[in-house]
């Protein structure tokens, strides 16, 4: 029976420095072709311009008597209500309101007294005074257009400007606007506001 000479000592050291060197070259290989890692750059959008808010009208107050379900009492209204506005907070008519004689439809302003007369009750009170002005912080389209001389889109224009510029602090300012100069200033003076 044939036996299987032993590798030689020197024989068993080559292939063990073969195979390291295999080894070592395997791993550097190995790094030498790990991909790049891949760097993810997230930019995030630019900021855009927010608006400043524009102020928010304060609430007004007025006072109702006469005809009410609870009369002689303050109540506290959103800017720009209305006499019927103020009537309904106040619980709606009651007994026999001449409301003939009270203009529903009138805008309110901080510190009005809206009287509801009973039928046949003689006098009253002029609801809401300042009847005629116009307020030019806070007016609408349709009250600036009552002015003389102010159409809608003049009207539309004082309003744009209110509303880029802020409030109106007299008729200087209101001079400003396009389409508004010396004589229609002066035509208008006395119908106009600078309140809140």
């Amino acid at each position: 029976m044939d036996t299987i000479p032993e590798p030689s000592p020197r024989l068993t050291i080559l292939a063990f420095i073969v195979v390291t060197i295999a080894i070592i070259a395997a791993v550097v290989l190995l790094i030498a072709t790990r991909p790049q890692p891949v760097q993810i750059t997230i930019n995030p959008p630019l900021p855009t311009a927010t608006p400043e808010p524009s102020a928010t009208p304060a609430p007004i107050s007025v006072y109702v008597t006469g005809a009410v379900a609870n009369p002689e009492q303050i109540y506290v209204l959103p800017r720009g209500s209305r006499v019927q506005d103020a009537i309904d907070a106040a619980g709606g008519i009651v007994g026999e309101a001449d409301l003939q004689r009270v203009n529903l439809a009138g805008i309110l302003r901080d510190g009005d007294q809206v009287h509801v007369p009973l039928a046949g009750q003689a006098g009253g009170i002029a609801t809401p005074n300042n009847v005629g002005i116009v307020y030019v912080n806070s007016a609408t389209v349709e009250e600036l257009d009552t002015l003389p001389g102010v159409g809608p889109e003049l009207a539309e224009r004082i309003i744009q400007y209110r509303e880029l510029n802020g409030p109106f602090a007299s008729l200087d300012d209101l001079d400003a606007v396009e389409g508004i100069g010396p004589a229609l200033l002066a035509e208008i003076t006395e119908m106009v506001s600078f309140e809140p």
